[in-house]
C-alpha cells in the first residue's frame, strides 16, 4: 500500500488538509501527518489534526508522495530544514509533490520550482514567479511530479489529479 506524507502545524487551512487526505484514503492510500511535535494542531477554522509522525523521523523513501496544504502553516514550516530537505528529496526522487494555496511557500523555499509551471493563491503569485516558477491561473497545474492548485474551491480537481498520478 502506498503511503502519502503531509505536513501540519497550527493555522493550517482545514479543508486543504482534510479534503485531499480523505480523498486519498478513499482511493486506498495510507496517510501520515508529520509535525515538529506529536500533538493536536488547530486549523484556521478550528478543526483539529493530530500528528502521528515526528518530522525529524520522516524519511522520503517510506512514502509515495507529499501533500502540502496551505494556511499560515507553510510560512512557519518553510523555515525548518527537515521540511525543506524532505520536499527536495520527494522532488528529486520523482515522487508526487502536491501543494495548494499558500502551501507553495514550502516548495519555493526548497528551491524546486525554477522553470516549473505552478499555481497557488494570488497572494503568493509574486513569490512563485520570483522563485522562477511560471505562474498559471488554472484550478490545477501539473508539471511532471508537481501538482499545484489555487484555493479550496479547486479541491475536487486537485485531489483527483493527485489520485490519478499516484495510481499510474
Amino acid at each position: 500500500m502506498k503511503t502519502i506524507l503531509t505536513f501540519v502545524d497550527d493555522i493550517y487551512e482545514d479543508l486543504e488538509l482534510w479534503y485531499p487526505l480523505l480523498r486519498l484514503q478513499e482511493a486506498g492510500f495510507e496517510t501520515k501527518i508529520a509535525a515538529l511535535e506529536l500533538k493536536t494542531y488547530t486549523g484556521k477554522h478550528g478543526y483539529p489534526a493530530k500528528s502521528d509522525l515526528l518530522l525529524k523521523n520522516a524519511n522520503s523513501h517510506d512514502f509515495a508522495g507529499l501533500l502540502i496544504p496551505g494556511g499560515f502553516m507553510p510560512d512557519k514550516l518553510r523555515r525548518d530544514e527537515k521540511v525543506l530537505s524532505l520536499t527536495r528529496e520527494f522532488h528529486q526522487q520523482g515522487k508526487l509533490v502536491a501543494f495548494i494555496c499558500h502551501g507553495g511557500w514550502i516548495p519555493i523555499s526548497a528551491k524546486i520550482l525554477k522553470g516549473k509551471r505552478a499555481t497557488g493563491s494570488l497572494g503568493i503569485k509574486d513569490d512563485l514567479e520570483n522563485a522562477g516558477a511560471i505562474w498559471v491561473n488554472e484550478p490545477v497545474v501539473i508539471d511532471g511530479n508537481l501538482i499545484s492548485s489555487r484555493t479550496p474551491r479547486d479541491l475536487a480537481p486537485f485531489a483527483k489529479a493527485m489520485v490519478d498520478l499516484l495510481q499510474k
